[in-house]
């Protein structure tokens, strides 16, 4: 069985999202010829953590835990935070707070860590990795990023030891959407877009997880085109499995949102719809699972929502999905055209009727619709369409087990079997 080295920041038992991707990758792999082994940060004090995950693990893959430098260790005292005080990370670049403090720390995060503020973990990895990679053969390097740090990583074994990288893209590089409305110096764009190149110029293979994304790319650089693959996101149909209830037992309708929610993902009129409603008598409750920005909450206070409105904060992933399957309609907002929410893949297989926000977003907007999910709409909506249509959605669940994550595992050993033969 050949053996592929994952490097990946986020790990179980990390919470963050973009972990579940290459943890269900992993899972699978071993089906398909590949025998994954894992290098990891020794400890993630960003986000907050999912004992549980620690169980999706598959027996046998050795996890290695590196030390790093984590900045924001340092930004919690700056900005006043005890070390067990979780950070929020809509709140992190949020424009709603003024504060010179958080002023300063944006004007760091966006000028002096570059790509990112986990670069602190590269030298650290780069050496542990060495010395590891001498000791036992390996016949691929996968790396995920963002943060993209990971793949200067991958990138500099990969050329030590001549080893095939494949760089797996969740989200864009150098015009990352958190750096919307920002400020970078032309010296940190200049520097961060040669890191960017000279990962894509080496790599055996590349994965992005949005059609969209990969056409960007393509468009930047046309050398991608031939050496590209879109795997999309996907969901771990086990975890649909283990849910037993899949309705509100309620008659009080529940409008959910799970993720991450941002300032520049507020759907300001569907906040004054709803609040229309209830103010005629209708049982409507939101839910929010995750972090919500400064911006939203306010948007839903003033609109008079506040008493109708659950912030559930973080949640255990299959908690989350239990969440997901009882709940009436399920709200989604994208950012920008190479922008496919994780999330939507979750929300597809749950079969509840999905009313996604956003501006030219087609690739969304096609899914949704080949799904016969629900609606896309822009921001400007109020979201009335929606409701008004809800007898005519009912997601193809053949369609949404399409997007099963053990599917692309397999064409994700075929690449590999391609780049070793």
């Amino acid at each position: 069985m050949k053996k592929v080295l994952f490097i990946t920041y986020y790990w179980p038992p990390s919470g963050k999202a973009s972990l579940h991707f290459p943890l269900h990758l992993i899972k699978h792999l071993t089906e398909f010829g590949w025998k994954p082994t894992v290098a990891t940060v020794a400890e993630d004090t960003f986000t907050q953590k999912d004992d549980s995950l620690l169980m999706e693990i598959p027996s046998g893959v050795t996890v290695h835990k590196i030390k790093t430098f984590e900045p924001f260790n340092l930004y919690r005292k700056f900005i006043g935070k005890k070390d067990s005080e979780p950070l929020i990370a809509s709140e992190t670049i949020s424009k709603e707070k003024n504060n010179l403090t958080h002023k300063i720390s944006i004007w760091i995060r966006m000028n002096l860590f570059i790509p990112d503020a986990r670069i602190g973990w590269y030298p650290f990895a780069v050496k542990y990795l060495n010395n590891l990679l001498k000791e036992e053969k390996f016949d691929a390097i996968i790396t995920v990023g963002p943060p993209h740090s990971s793949h200067l990583i991958g990138m500099k074994l990969s050329k030590l030891f001549n080893l095939p990288h494949v760089p797996i893209f969740i989200d864009p590089w150098v015009d990352i959407v958190y750096y919307k409305d920002f400020r970078r110096s032309s010296l940190t764009v200049k520097i961060d877009k040669h890191f960017e190149k000279s990962v894509l110029l080496n790599a055996g293979h590349i994965i992005y997880v949005t059609k969209s994304m990969r056409e960007d790319f393509v468009a930047k650089y046309p050398f991608v085109k031939n050496k590209s693959t879109v795997l999309y996101w996907g969901y771990n149909e086990e975890n649909f499995e283990r849910i037993s209830q899949q309705n509100n037992p309620s008659d009080e309708k529940i409008l959910l949102h799970a993720g991450n929610i941002f300032d520049y993902q507020n759907p300001k009129q569907l906040w004054k719809y709803i609040s229309d409603r209830v103010a005629k008598g209708e049982k409507i409750k939101l839910q929010f699972i995750g972090t919500v920005s400064p911006e939203i909450r306010k948007s839903i206070i003033q609109s008079g929502l506040e008493s109708v409105t659950e912030f559930l904060g973080f949640l255990r992933y299959q908690e989350m999905i239990s969440k997901l399957c009882s709940a009436d309609y399920l709200l989604v907002c994208t950012t920008e055209k190479r922008h496919v929410p994780g999330k939507l893949f979750e929300y597809l297989r749950s079969q509840k009727p999905i009313l996604c926000f956003g501006d030219e977003n087609p690739e969304v907007a096609e899914l949704i619709s080949s799904g016969n999910a629900g609606m896309y709409l822009d921001y400007q909506n109020s979201g009335e369409m929606f409701f008004k249509n809800l007898h005519s959605f009912s997601t193809d669940l053949a369609f949404a087990k399409s997007f099963d994550r053990r599917n692309a595992a397999s064409i994700l050993a075929k690449k590999l079997n391609s780049l070793c033969s």
